[in-house]
Order: C-alpha cells, then structure tokens, then sequence
C-alpha cells in the first residue's frame, strides 16, 4: 500500500519504528540521487544558495521528537465516505528528526523586506487534472523563523528513507504532516502571498 496509517499497536511505543509511522505520498517518490542533489535558496534573497546535504550537514544540528497528524484524520466518518485515506485516527506517528534550523538558513540568505512567504517546492512532480504540477507549501515569514522549523535529513537516527522525503524535507512542528513538505529542493522568498 502507498499510503498507510500507522497500526494501533503501534501506540506502544514513544517514538514510532520508521516503518509504522504512517505516510501519505502525493505523486511519486522521486530517485534522488544526494551526490547531485541541492537545495536552492533563492527569489527576494540578498545571497541565494546553493546547498549539497553535506553543506546542510555541517550546520548546527538539532534532534526533536514530534507528534505528526494528518489532516485527512477523522475522514472516515464523514458521509458520504471519502474514497481516499478514509482514515478513523491512524495518520499519526512520533518521529525523533534530526536536522538544521531553517531559520540559519532564512538568515543566512537574507530575505528582503519585500518577501512576504517562503515557498517550499519539491522533486516530486506529478499530473493532477491534466496538468504537471510541483507539490509546494509555504509559511509567512514569523512562522518560517520560528526557532523549531528544522530542515531534516534523519528519522529516528537513520538517514531518511525514500518514502519519507530523502534526502531532506522540511518539518514544521505544529503544523498538519502535509505542510512538512518532503524530498525539498527549493525554498523560495516571494512577494505575495503563496
């Protein structure tokens, strides 16, 4: 199955086996190759970058535990029932992530004061309704600089696996697991609101 809740045994442990933790993948997962892979920084910034794993890596790290839900929890009950992830409760898992505060990064970039969100794009492209589309979210920049936004590269002291957005993705505490955007390539600093 590609989309998979996590299993009510699975509530026994604090933090939940990377293979338990529930999923949802949109389009495809890319094949990204992390030798080649680099995430941009760019639009309203005063220095973009250009940044390897291994430059992301090398950044003060951090490791937190976080509860991820998603939004499409409680679908099961709505009438009629919804034929996707029509889920009671099981889009939920407790990671332990290790990566870099976005905020570094937001700094070291310098967004102009004409940016008004920062965009997150991923390397998963895909079709829906005819139409080649990027899966991309954004934050206003208080909550983009807010110190537990963290660029991630492990899950529960392993690199991140493929269906969990290797070889980075953003993760955004407090926030529904969708807008933790995976496989991330691009942040971007736009002018109106995303």
């Amino acid at each position: 199955m590609r989309n998979r809740g996590m299993p009510l045994e699975a509530m026994r442990y604090p933090i939940t086996p990377s293979g338990l933790h529930y999923m949802v993948i949109y389009f495809d997962i890319p094949d990204v190759d992390a030798d080649t892979w680099r995430l941009n920084v760019g639009g309203l910034v005063s220095k973009p970058l250009r940044l390897s794993l291994d430059d992301i890596k090398k950044r003060p790290a951090r490791t937190m535990a976080v509860t991820m839900g998603c939004a499409r929890n409680g679908r099961s009950l709505l009438s009629p029932r919804v034929i996707s992830q029509p889920w009671f409760t099981e889009g939920i898992g407790t990671a332990e992530w290790t990566g870099t505060p976005l905020k570094g990064i937001l700094d070291e970039a310098g967004i102009s004061d004409d940016a008004v969100d920062i965009v997150f794009s991923s390397a998963d492209p895909g079709n829906q309704g005819d139409v080649l589309q990027v899966y991309q979210r954004s934050l206003n920049l208080e909550e983009a600089n807010r110190e537990e936004m963290l660029l991630v590269y492990e899950m529960n002291g392993q690199p991140l696996q493929p269906q969990h957005g290797y070889p980075l993705r953003l993760l955004l505490p407090g926030w529904y697991g969708m807008a933790s955007v995976k496989w991330l390539d691009t942040i971007e600093a736009v002018s109106t609101q995303f």
